[in-house]
């Protein structure tokens, strides 16, 4: 058995793996910034949880809705490569403007200009992973790559725990130092990772066209709709670090919620990104959806540390089944030429309802409690479940 992981690994190219380090290094960046965002706006800024939810929400679309362009274009050119560089590049130099915030509105702008980067990277690198792997290793290739961001994603926030103890709660010094990794990330992608060769196409077509669009298929539109209500049930993650604050959790301590989820995340992602290759995809993701209702109901219970804990524990479980094997499916449902703008579209609309996940989220906060908001997430799931059971029931089994 350990023997033939270890194979599967070795099969995987040497540029996934470089890929997944630069996700490494650019969440590390991130996620320093992101774990002690929320309470930065809260005690730093005065900011509501409502604004909160709103900037969330605004940021994640944005990142999500720039990718249909970033992918078609990646399409088009014919080159990935240089528009990820470009995009781990801006979302690098967004940094800095988070330690000389003096208002909400410049975090909104520095979460924009960060998110916009993540836009540009996301859909051409997700479409290079899938030309660099071999198929019958697409699933453990993605794992792998969401496994090594996801370390980083583990990582960040224990830094950020780490510096809040080290310097009495400067949030502004930390934001500095988050700019290393991400500096880091775009030479080691620039310099470690070679664009693949690609077959000659007899003329440059736009991918947004009607007819190149026709030519995804039904079964890429179900991925797509499945897609955005499971995303409707996964609002930010800024919501998880304020149920902990709830709790009366010192605040250096909070970030140690994401370093929790991340961990679970990160020790699961490769495993089920395996198991994609040989089961149903469909009922994988319908596992993973019952796993997300699992942690909206424990969160929804208390807002104690080892209630909290156990939920950002589910909800990172839910993460490492989920995330790959959804791009998974879509890299397998899109035509070959076609995989930046399918990759790019498929965020286009989860963007559109991480948007309303997060403002729906932060309202139902204010207005009712933090219970109704992760009630909410859990019958969005029941939603996207009833969806994958009507698609398994038509024979569809997503492989």
């Amino acid at each position: 058995m350990t023997d033939q992981r270890f194979a599967t690994l070795h099969r995987i190219p040497r540029a996934i793996w470089i890929l997944g380090f630069v996700s490494l290094l650019m969440d590390v960046s991130s996620e320093i910034v992101h774990s002690l965002l929320p309470m930065f706006l809260v005690a730093g800024l005065g900011a509501s949880v409502t604004t909160i939810g709103l900037i969330e929400g605004v940021a994640e679309a944005t990142a999500l809705v720039v990718k249909v362009f970033s992918g078609s274009l990646s399409d088009y050119l014919g080159n990935r490569k240089w528009l990820a560089v470009a995009g781990y590049a801006l979302g690098a130099a967004s940094k800095p403007f988070f330690a000389i915030a003096g208002s909400a509105q410049v975090v909104l702008a520095a979460r924009f200009a960060d998110r916009i980067g993540k836009g540009i990277r996301g859909a051409p690198r997700d479409a290079l992973v899938a030309d660099l792997a071999p198929a019958h290793v697409r699933g453990a290739a993605f794992g792998l790559r969401q496994s090594l961001d996801t370390v980083g994603a583990f990582a960040g926030p224990l830094l950020a725990a780490g510096l809040m103890l080290l310097w009495a709660n400067d949030y502004r010094r930390i934001f500095w130092i988050a700019l290393v990794p991400g500096a880091l990330a775009v030479l080691l992608l620039a310099l470690g990772v070679r664009e693949p060769e690609h077959a000659a196409a007899p003329a440059r077509v736009n991918p947004l066209a009607r007819a190149s669009l026709r030519r995804l298929s039904g079964a890429y539109r179900w991925v797509v709709a499945i897609g955005a209500v499971f995303t409707l049930a996964r609002f930010s993650e800024a919501f998880l670090v304020l149920r902990a604050m709830q709790g009366g959790m010192r605040p250096a301590l909070v970030p140690l919620v994401m370093v929790a989820m991340n961990a679970v995340y990160m020790l699961s992602a490769y495993p089920f990104g395996k198991l994609a290759d040989a089961m149903s995809h469909l009922r994988l993701l319908l596992v993973g959806l019952a796993v997300l209702v699992l942690a909206d109901l424990v969160l929804a219970q208390s807002g104690r540390w080892p209630v909290v804990l156990l939920g950002v524990g589910l909800w990172g479980l839910h993460l490492g089944m989920t995330q790959g094997l959804l791009a998974a499916m879509v890299a397998q449902a899109a035509p070959a030429d076609l995989k930046g703008t399918a990759f790019g579209l498929f965020n286009l609309v989860a963007g559109g309802a991480m948007l309303v996940a997060s403002v729906i989220a932060g309202l139902l906060w204010a207005r009712i409690g933090a219970e109704a908001t992760f009630y909410a997430g859990a019958g969005f799931c029941l939603l996207a479940a009833v969806l994958i059971v009507a698609r398994l029931r038509a024979g569809r089994d997503g492989r």
